[in-house]
């Protein structure tokens, strides 16, 4: 089966009968076909207008003002984080878009069609611990929704779990409402991103504008310097935190093939995503900063979760109109950003068992199993352990697919051969030990000496704990660089074959 070449330099199998028999083949893993591209640069800004623009983007930014940082420092360190980590997505973009093929097919090409599973099981279990994070701030805001409306008796019910029952409520309904949606298939969620993407806006304006007004203008925020100043205390927090902000997103810079696969040229996913992810992320950054600082201002103390200080607000119309649209924002965000990719790497493992939309119930599964409520109870649980262990580890896997893709492979795969067992990408049984050893490399040297909350004070590697604060970068380059290296003989005999042909 030869694939066929067309507009854009766009590659497409054209019928896909044959590979039909192959156990590593279903309908939803295979290559979007040509005419099915039709995702425009719109679609794209949407996409992430709708991801970027949720409680947790809005908490990764608060947090920063908690940790002492001032207005500034936190937009410096924000904007760097994002447009470091739009590098790797761009680069991995493209082979959605050149193959219509999804992250965990894409992965094939570099740890083989088994070991492919690592990567994507890796990146859909970390999937899943924020798809509950976002249904644990979801439910919290239906929550205070409820206890402004129903009164005392919602908001004082009883204690279950360390928690009142009326809270668990909302987060099970908030649960359901996501779970109809991706049940549905991947065109719902586009349908979705759609229509929410001009209103997910709304709730942080309205928390912002109250705020202000409040506050007495922008004046008495900006003139708050923060606990840290600019010297040696400034530089400890912020070389994790920016390693946390690339985290953030560390985990699309590895499965936007699962969106750019629809991509109806290079040029418009790539057009949609460079104004997207900085100008959203930039905008909500500087909303949650200005809307904390106020906070502080107003309340004497850093309240990093919106929902959290919204409850304080004295007009209930406030409250409630404003956590209605930040509850459709993080639906939004969650079905694009953590449901959609670990449903297709479920899928993955199993093609011939696990389908879109059972791979979409696993995650939700998954996601309340890990107690979200738990990972989210802190800001230095949050950025730290959370976003930068995980973080290292990802980078590592982007190290690994970058180098692939565009050192190796020179962006050029054999399409069908992704899904046949007796191909190129099955190296040793379906396993290929360079990926899965440069992985290793990238990972112990990002997360090697992680330190801090769940982690020994020495770090677990002592020696290497002054590489934990760089843990992203860290996985990168290291996966990157092995990557290439153990490559280096292959790549060799390859071009001594074509030399001699």
């Amino acid at each position: 089966m030869e694939p066929m070449t067309r507009e854009h330099s766009r590659v497409d199998l054209g019928d896909v009968r044959a590979l039909r028999g192959s156990r590593f083949f279903n309908d939803e893993l295979a290559p979007v076909p040509v005419e099915k591209r039709t995702w425009t640069t719109y679609n794209y800004f949407a996409l992430w207008m709708g991801m970027a623009h949720n409680i947790p983007s809005y908490a990764l930014a608060a947090s920063l003002i908690a940790l002492g940082m001032n207005w500034l420092q936190a937009l410096i360190t924000i904007t760097i984080g994002n447009l470091i980590v739009l590098a790797p997505m761009l680069l991995n973009s493209h082979a959605g878009t050149k193959y219509g093929i999804p992250f965990p097919v894409f992965a094939r090409a570099f740890y083989g069609l088994r070991g492919a599973n690592l990567a994507a099981l890796l990146r859909a279990f970390i999937a899943c611990g924020w798809f509950g994070i976002q249904t644990w701030v979801g439910g919290e805001a239906i929550y205070v929704i409820v206890g402004r409306l129903a009164g005392s008796g919602w908001r004082d019910s009883a204690v279950i779990g360390g928690q009142h029952w009326t809270l668990w409520l909302s987060f099970a309904v908030f649960w359901v409402v996501q779970m109809l949606i991706i049940w549905r298939g991947m065109e719902a969620v586009r349908k979705f991103e759609n229509w929410t993407a001009p209103l997910v806006s709304v709730g942080f304006l309205i928390l912002l504008g109250y705020v202000l007004v409040k506050a007495g203008g922008f004046g008495p925020i900006l003139h708050d310097n923060g606990k840290l100043g600019w010297g040696p205390g400034f530089w400890k927090v912020f070389a994790p935190s920016l390693m946390a902000m690339i985290a953030f997103w560390s985990t699309l810079s590895l499965n936007m093939p699962d969106f750019t696969r629809f991509g109806g040229s290079q040029r418009k996913q790539m057009r949609g995503q460079i104004l997207g992810l900085p100008t959203t992320m930039t905008f909500i950054a500087i909303v949650a900063i200005l809307t904390t600082s106020g906070g502080h201002v107003l309340y004497g103390q850093d309240i990093w979760d919106p929902a959290q200080l919204a409850d304080k607000f004295s007009s209930p119309v406030v409250v409630v109109v404003a956590l209605i649209a930040l509850v459709l924002a993080t639906i939004s965000a969650n079905l694009a950003a953590n449901v959609v990719s670990p449903s297709y790497d479920f899928s993955n493992a199993f093609p011939k068992r696990i389908t879109f939309a059972l791979g979409g119930l696993i995650t939700g599964v998954i996601g309340v199993l890990i107690q979200p409520w738990r990972l989210y109870s802190d800001p230095s649980i949050y950025i730290f352990a959370w976003l930068g262990f995980y973080g290292g580890l990802l980078g590592a896997v982007a190290g690994v697919l970058v180098a692939g893709y565009w050192a190796v492979k020179r962006t050029r795969l054999k399409l069908a051969e992704l899904y046949l067992p007796s191909g190129e990408y099955w190296f040793t049984a379906g396993w290929h030990w360079r990926a899965l050893v440069a992985t290793l490399i990238g990972a112990v040297l990002a997360v090697g000496g992680a330190y801090g909350g769940p982690f020994p004070a020495d770090g677990l590697i002592p020696v290497l704990k002054p590489l934990y604060d760089y843990n992203w970068v860290m996985g990168f380059v290291g996966a990157f660089v092995a990557y290439v290296l153990l490559n280096l003989p292959l790549n060799a005999h390859r071009n001594e074959e074509e030399t001699s042909v």
